[in-house]
Formats: structure tokens, C-alpha cells, sequence
């Protein structure tokens, strides 16, 4: 199916782009996510109509992503989760948890935007997580896992 992006998508294309993708990628993703629209000749028009609009917006996100990437960079957030003696946790902890002590401190990140390169933490220590607030804006942020003894 042959879709218009709406704004810029990660390994698609950038805001006017016509790009071929897969009926269900762009039926169940893309179109409800206001991501892209489906590239008919009045689609086409109508975003020639409101390009600059839309321009706007997209250079407003990125640039309060930025911002807001400037006060994350360098934070380091504490977590506590039961652990054993041993140093391992008793389950582990999740882009979820990172995003909600994010959240805590006065960052507006979703789970989605938190990306975790080795997968969940399962141990005690200080880790390294990336959080991406736009696809062209990503920060390191230090967690530190505290063990809690049960």
C-alpha cells in the first residue's frame, strides 16, 4: 500500500515521503497512529495544502524533545526491587519501572520511549538505558538498581 507520512517514522521516512509499506503495517499501525495516510491524488493535495502546518508542528516536538533530552542528559535514577544476597533480583526490572521513576522526578517519558539494549536488569549495580523522547533525539540515563533484602 502506498502511504504518505504524516510526520517522520524510524527505517521509513521522513514527513511527505510516499513510501510502499505492508497493507496490515499501514492499516493497523500507521493510519490509526496518525502516523501516514493512505497516498490518493486528493491525500497528496491535501498535504501539499498543509505541509507547512505540518512542518511546524513536527520542528515543535523536536525541539521540546530536545529540551527535554538536555535536562535528562546525565540523570541518574535510583530503583528498588527485593533482591537476594547474592546480588540478583527477585524478578527485574522493566522499561516501565525506568519510566515511571522518570515520571516521578518530572519527566514526561512513556515505557515505548525507554529502550533497554541487554533487556530487562536482573542484577544490582549501576546500568546505562537509553531514552529516545524522538527518533532523532536519544539520551543515556544511569539507573541505580538497590537491592532490598526481603
Amino acid at each position: 500500500m502506498q502511504v504518505i507520512l504524516l510526520e517522520k517514522v524510524a527505517n521509513l521516512g521522513n514527513l511527505g515521503d510516499v513510501v510502499k509499506v505492508k497493507d496490515g503495517y499501514a492499516r493497523n499501525y500507521l493510519i490509526p497512529q496518525r502516523a501516514a495516510r493512505r497516498a490518493t491524488a486528493t491525500a497528496i493535495k491535501e498535504f501539499e495544502d498543509k505541509r507547512v502546518e505540518l512542518e511546524k508542528v513536527a520542528a515543535d516536538r523536536l525541539a521540546g524533545a530536545q529540551a527535554l533530552g538536555e535536562k535528562m542528559s546525565g540523570r541518574t535514577v535510583h530503583i528498588t526491587q527485593k533482591a537476594g544476597v547474592d546480588g540478583r533480583l527477585f524478578g527485574s526490572v522493566t522499561n516501565a519501572d525506568v519510566a515511571d521513576a522518570l515520571n516521578r522526578i518530572d519527566f514526561k517519558v512513556t515505557k515505548a520511549q525507554v529502550r533497554m539494549p541487554n533487556g530487562p536488569l536482573k542484577t544490582v549495580g549501576e546500568h546505562t538505558v537509553t531514552v529516545a523522547p524522538h527518533t532523532d533525539v536519544v539520551v543515556d540515563v544511569k539507573v541505580v538498581v538497590l537491592g532490598e533484602t526481603a
